[in-house]
Parts: C-alpha cells; sequence; structure tokens
C-alpha cells in the first residue's frame, strides 16, 4: 500500500448560517481548492462525501454527484457517501484515504457537510433520535442529551465525577474556540457560566452540550511521493482504528467503559507504530463534556475514573500531558456531523504548519490523533496524522 498524505484544506466557519447547503459546499471547496498550490478541481479523480441526514435536514439524498457538480470535480474512479453519523467525515476521511493508498484513487477529496438549523429546532432535535434504533431507544426519547446524561450520571455515581469537574472541560475547550476564527462559539466562558446555563438534561446544562451546527469542510489526499508537489508542509496519515460493540442501549454492559474505543485506539496505535506518549495533539469527540473525560481514561492518559481530576489539574491543557482540543472542541466548535471530523483534519494540518493562533499553538507538534464517536457511543473511529 501506498503511504498517503493531506495536502490542503478548506472550510466554511461554523454556526447558523444564512447560506444554503449548496452555499456551504461551495464555500468550503473554495477554500479547500486556494490551499493547494498546482492543483485544480480538474487534478481531482475521486470524492468521498461525509452527510449524516441530509435526507431530513435538507430533503436531499444522493448527495455526492451534487458535490462534485458544485465543486466542479468529475470523479472518474471513486465517488461515494459515507453515513456514521458523527463519524461521517471520518469515515469519509478512512475511505479516501484506502482509496489513494491501493491505487483505486491518485487525488481524493474528503469532503463533510451538514446544515442543521430548520425553521422549526424542534424537527432538528427530532431528526437526532434517528440516530439509536427506533423501536427501542428511539421511542422512549434516548436522543443524544438523555444518553449522555444517563452515562454521566453512571460516571458520577461509580466515580465521584462532579459537574464542577464537567464544566471544565467545556471552559478549557470555549477558551480555545475563542481563538478559532471559524469556530460556532467564540467567547470565554467561566464554571459558574456552565453551571447556571440552562439545563438540558440532568446533570448536563446547555454549556456541557456541543451545538447544532451548520458548516462544511474538505480535504484532498494523495499519495505520499506527490505531496511535496502540492505543499510545503503535507500531513501524513499514518495509522487508524475503528470499531463497534453493541446497538441497543440496553445490552451495554456499562455506559462509562467505552470498550470500542479502546480497542480502536490499541489498533490506530498499533498501525501508526507509536506509543500514547508520541501523541502531541488530540483531537477527541467532546459532543458532551462528559464524553471527552471517558475519553481521557479509555485512551489510557489517566486511570479509569480519574477523568475528572485530570481535568482539574490542568492535563488535558496545551502544556499539560496532552493538549485535547486545542482547536476548541465539538464543544467550542460547533458540531456540524458530517464535517466535524474533516474540520479536526484541517486544524490539525493547520497546527502542523505553526498557522494557528499562538494562544492555541502546541509547538513543535509532530503527531496527532483525530477521535470521533458515533450513536450511543457504540462506534469509535481514530486517524493518527503526522507532520
Amino acid at each position: 500500500m501506498r503511504k498517503v498524505a493531506i495536502v490542503g484544506g478548506g472550510a466554511t466557519r461554523c454556526g447558523k448560517r444564512k447560506a444554503s447547503w449548496r452555499d456551504l459546499v461551495q464555500e468550503a471547496g473554495k477554500a479547500m481548492f486556494e490551499s493547494v498550490d498546482n492543483l485544480s478541481p480538474k487534478d481531482v479523480d475521486s470524492l468521498i462525501v461525509g452527510a449524516a441526514q441530509p435526507e431530513r435536514f435538507v430533503f436531499q439524498a444522493h448527495v455526492a454527484p451534487m458535490v462534485a457538480e458544485y465543486l466542479g470535480i468529475t470523479p472518474r474512479k471513486v465517488i461515494a457517501r459515507t453515513e456514521l453519523m458523527c463519524a461521517s467525515g471520518q469515515a469519509a476521511i478512512r475511505y479516501a484515504w484506502a482509496c489513494v493508498a491501493t491505487g483505486l484513487a491518485d487525488v481524493a477529496v474528503a469532503f463533510g457537510v451538514e446544515k442543521m438549523f430548520m425553521p422549526d429546532m424542534a424537527e432538528a432535535q427530532t431528526n437526532m433520535t434517528c440516530v439509536l434504533d427506533r423501536e427501542w431507544d428511539g421511542v422512549n426519547g434516548l436522543s443524544a442529551p438523555p444518553f449522555f446524561a444517563m452515562t454521566a450520571q453512571r460516571h458520577m455515581h461509580e466515580y465521584g465525577t462532579t459537574k464542577d469537574q464537567m464544566a471544565l472541560v467545556s471552559v478549557k475547550n470555549h477558551h480555545y474556540s475563542s481563538l478559532n476564527p471559524f469556530a460556532q462559539f467564540q467567547k470565554e466562558i467561566t464554571v459558574e457560566d456552565v453551571l447556571k446555563s440552562v439545563a438540558i438534561a440532568p446533570p448536563l446544562n446547555l454549556f456541557d452540550c456541543s451545538g447544532i451546527t451548520d458548516g462544511a469542510a474538505g480535504v484532498i489526499l494523495v499519495p505520499a511521493e506527490d505531496a511535496k508537489k502540492y505543499a510545503d508542509t503535507p500531513m501524513y496519515v499514518i495509522g487508524s482504528g475503528q470499531a463497534s460493540i453493541g446497538n441497543a442501549i440496553n445490552n451495554f454492559a456499562s455506559l462509562t467503559d467505552w470498550v470500542p474505543l479502546k480497542i480502536a485506539a490499541k489498533e490506530a496505535l498499533r498501525s501508526a507504530k507509536i506509543t500514547l506518549d508520541n501523541i502531541d495533539i488530540a483531537e477527541v469527540h467532546d459532543c458532551f463534556t462528559i464524553s471527552e473525560i471517558i475519553e481521557y481514561e479509555a485512551f489510557g492518559w489517566c486511570e479509569k475514573g480519574e477523568g475528572g481530576k485530570f481535568i482539574e489539574d490542568g492535563q488535558p491543557y496545551i502544556g499539560g500531558k496532552v493538549a485535547v482540543n486545542p482547536r476548541g472542541g465539538l464543544l467550542g466548535c460547533g458540531h456540524p456531523l458530517g464535517a466535524t471530523a474533516i474540520l479536526q483534519a484541517i486544524d490539525i494540518l493547520q497546527q502542523f504548519k505553526g498557522a494557528v493562533p499562538k494562544g492555541r499553538l502546541v509547538n513543535d507538534a509532530e503527531i496527532a490523533v483525530a477521535h470521533n464517536l458515533s450513536g450511543a457511543a457504540n462506534v469509535h473511529s481514530i486517524v493518527i496524522y503526522s507532520r
């Protein structure tokens, strides 16, 4: 298999946008092609589009050919759409990487887009109940906030995790997103702000939750031997892992022990031939504050049950044990489902170039991990990048 590099990427600003779904595609696509030298849309032979629910959010199916048309691409080797809910963009990157690595494609675009704001917010929220088993969990209202609220309650019960500790995750990520011009939320907040925000699903308040978001992003992947034709500082895909265990919540052995994340992380580290200590940046899936706390533990940066103390001690800040979500995470940047993983990849590329604001720059970063979960934390997908 060939080694693969990401040579450029472009994105929209995330948030509540007046731009249509099509506008978002073209805005991100223009930025993507402008980020790369010596490459134009006609050079792209393959396109993988990550989109979670365009059928429900914008009433549009068969979106990959539409994206190709709006970007001016004529795919002649591979074209497909990936749907893995919150990890749809991660799936697009992994498939594009696999296509280039095997020679099925030579220049591939992994693109993600979601327009989640609808005229009626209740409809947008109802759409999210489609994620879980409709006949078992969906009909009982177990969309994301109630499920992660149960997870938080259980973690608090088992390990003594506090609402203040969870709030610290949001404070950290909003601090970094305040320095990110592409982020949905660009103001710093305090622990008190989190605790006083509107209750969504106890113990989770509004600022414990990532936002409904519009956004799009794309990256360009080529064989590593060609990378320097297009970029002075390409980013290499060096490892990946993915795992899924169970689906219906009543079949879970534990709410707080994310076994599929452990399996995916082990495989990603093995395939990249690195250890956890080699990772400088970790972009993890903080859809809720409790998620990031459990991810510290499942990756192995701290012992099980010590995630609350890990954030309390400042370990996931830049300068701590590992810089977790210096982009601002989903809590600060928003979560446009199909685009999230691609936004993570673009920010890691910018970190490697030293092209992010000083206040969130991880100096001399060489290796980064990007992680996404989907469903009821039963699917976990990971890609490891190197400078």
